[in-house]
């Protein structure tokens, strides 16, 4: 989307850490303006150093996004100190690692506030700034769970169904009344972000995403990608992505077994897990430190996805295999004529 100066403004939640953090300073790398919206104080001062570093301009905002009008009162002071919301990313989430039975109704309602409702107050937040101007994107950062339900993440899975659902209703909506404003939803793997060590767990070993593990700058970079082009309904990031959409459409009572036998032990590794848990304040509060993008399997996670480059280059793709298609139906045309002849 083209923003005059070049210079977008950019929200972005969840920025202390993780997939957010990493957002916001690749859009600070793109000169971007960016709100940095999350509860941990020291992560949003260690991300608002890495966007301006990175070239962008940073606008911290400490805010809870399960408070509504802690969110609106965001939004229109980004408005104020930018002139404009351009895009708004949402990506703040909690969770509780936990069969279902062990998760208290106050801890189901926590995760669904922040989860949930938090992109809910985000994406109204920003519709109240973009509606007006006709124009802007709205990105929810999705995850291969708000599709396909796994053991020990009935809380997260729940929520991230919902934020599904109700992206649909509000695209429907926006393409009724044929605004500018567009939304789109990109669908992550597994990635390695300092939340396995944040989630309440009450699993013998230590939480930890299922293999294979992506860095959190995979994830990035099909944000950035989708906030420039939200006419596409979702995107979808890393092979283990796809399989797993594919094979929850084709065949979800298999799926449902296999994962009745894997993913109990997938989703944890040897080790006590120790660490306070961020379901009600932020964990770099407790501990007074910053803990950055990236978790601690750096020495599994990759770097690259080539299905997210086919999923961003998909029209470039259909192109080519139109142009394809074409020669090699001409090359069959002139051997069978050449045949005749």
């Amino acid at each position: 989307m083209p923003v005059p100066g070049g210079r977008r403004a950019v929200v972005v939640t969840g920025a202390s850490g993780g997939v957010g953090r990493a957002t916001a300073v690749a859009f600070g790398a793109k000169g971007d303006r960016v709100a940095l919206l999350a509860r941990g104080r020291e992560g949003l001062a260690g991300a608002a150093d890495e966007v301006r570093r990175a070239g962008g301009e940073a606008l911290v905002l400490p805010v809870d996004m399960s408070d509504a009008k802690a969110v609106d009162d965001a939004a229109q002071q980004v408005a104020d100190t930018f002139g404009q919301i351009d895009v708004w990313v949402n990506n703040a989430f909690t969770g509780v690692f936990a069969p279902v039975t062990e998760i208290t109704a106050d801890e189901f309602r926590r995760v669904t506030e922040v989860t949930y409702l938090g992109y809910v107050f985000g994406t109204r937040a920003a519709l109240r700034h973009m509606l007006p101007r006709d124009r802007g994107t709205i990105v929810q950062v999705g995850s291969a769970l708000a599709y396909r339900g796994i053991p020990l993440q009935s809380a997260y899975c729940g929520a991230k169904h919902a934020i599904q659902g109700f992206n649909e209703s509000l695209r429907c909506e926006l393409l009724h009344s044929g605004t500018g404003v567009r939304t789109t939803m990109v669908q992550m793997p597994g990635l390695n972000t300092p939340q396995f060590d944040w989630v309440l767990n009450r699993m013998p070993g230590k939480a930890r995403p299922v293999a294979p593990v992506y860095q959190p700058e995979v994830a990035a970079r099909a944000i950035l990608h989708a906030a420039s082009h939200g006419r596409r309904r979702e995107y979808w990031v890393g092979g283990s992505t796809v399989a797993t959409l594919l094979a929850n459409a084709v065949a979800p009572g298999i799926l449902d077994r296999y994962l009745a036998r894997t993913a109990f032990d997938s989703q944890q590794e040897e080790g006590e897990h120790g660490g306070p848990s961020n379901l009600w304040a932020p964990v770099d509060g407790a501990h007074g430190r910053d803990f950055g993008t990236h978790g601690r399997f750096d020495d599994e996670a990759v770097d690259d996805s080539p299905q997210d480059w086919v999923s961003r280059n998909r029209s470039r793709m259909g192109a080519g295999l139109v142009v394809a298609g074409l020669g090699a139906a001409v090359t069959t045309g002139l051997r069978r004529r050449g045949r005749q002849g």
